[in-house]
């Protein structure tokens, strides 16, 4: 089964604080401790993107608006040219 949706996260706004990560309740969201963000925080990521259901608590709990969720089916890289 496909994924419900998608999470973008801005990695400018997001300052770690993993309320994201906490709430979500597919798990989908991690911390990258792998790497900083230009501010010094290892931002948040989607650890598994096919097990997103696209419900929002990410948004919702995050104190920065550093998350956008979208429904449905992603677009491809070329079907974002297109647009």
């Amino acid at each position: 089964m496909p994924p419900k949706g998608w999470v973008e996260i801005n990695e400018f706004y997001c300052k770690a604080c993993e309320l994201c990560v906490t709430d979500c309740p597919a798990h989908v969201l991690a911390l990258d401790m792998s790497r900083l963000s230009a501010k010094g925080f290892h931002p948040a990521f989607m650890l598994h993107p096919e097990d997103c259901i696209a419900c929002g608590t990410c948004a919702v709990v995050c104190p920065d608006a550093a998350i956008t969720v979208y429904r449905g089916v992603r677009p491809t890289q070329d079907e974002r040219v297109e647009a």
